[in-house]
């Protein structure tokens, strides 16, 4: 029986910056069921699309980099929406390389089986759990990223916790209401991050001058006060 592989919508062969700490490349898979509307990585929602990429080629591109590359991250679109995610980290993982996932924890099951294999877990959290259809546009979207995120916590793999801030989809009361509910569920390390706005899926959304949210100092203190390692990005 063939094995079962995901549908890949790029490749970057370098970086220093989506796994902290490693030399590593980026696959990106191909499709999301979100439509957050600050994502930049259009092209990469719609599963239909022809992937970019074989997996045959991405194979050879992993066989020509050991010894080179510390890891290899997947990332998205959404990783754990891919029937072969479990058995492309396996290999990953065969060859020698670290693992790293990109992920908004959208199908927790899955979560949980590819979570022993990966070294590094970049985790991204919309919003409070319960408004998380106010940025995917997905009616009870978060229960499975708060599930994934407490599976998450309970593993012990190294993750950074990460929300894009953009202030027409996530203000200063929603971003202190989230940040408390993630140090009492035990989140040590916390990233918000500026909301880039060139290209976004919700065009109305890169008229973005000033981010009054992430520029209130005494928010983030507030949000360091309860988890200490929050750095802004």
């Amino acid at each position: 029986m063939p094995i079962t592989r995901p549908a890949i919508g790029g490749l970057t062969p370098f970086t220093t910056i989506d796994f902290p700490g490693q030399l590593a490349a980026v696959i990106f898979c191909q499709g999301c069921t979100w439509r957050c509307g600050y994502c930049q990585n259009a092209h990469l929602l719609d599963f239909r699309i022809k992937p970019a990429l074989s997996w045959e080629e991405i194979d050879a591109f992993l066989q020509r980099r050991q010894g080179l590359l510390d890891a290899i991250v997947f990332s998205g679109g959404e990783p754990l929406l891919q029937k072969g995610l479990l058995e492309a980290v396996q290999h990953v993982r065969s060859l020698g390389f670290k693992v790293a996932l990109h992920t908004g924890g959208v199908n927790s099951k899955g979560f949980a089986k590819v979570l022993p294999y990966l070294d590094w877990v970049g985790f991204d959290i919309k919003a409070p759990f319960d408004r998380y259809a106010s940025i995917t546009g997905v009616p009870n979207s978060g229960k499975h990223p708060l599930a994934s995120a407490k599976r998450l916590l309970e593993s012990g793999v190294a993750y950074e916790f990460r929300t894009t801030v953009h202030p027409q989809l996530i203000n200063e009361s929603d971003l202190l209401e989230l940040a408390t509910f993630l140090a009492e569920l035990g989140g040590q390390h916390y990233v918000l991050q500026d909301c880039r706005t060139i290209d976004c899926l919700e065009h109305s959304l890169e008229n973005l001058s000033y981010n009054q949210v992430l520029s209130n100092d005494k928010l983030i203190q507030a949000i360091r006060d309860l988890i200490p390692n929050t750095t802004l990005r």
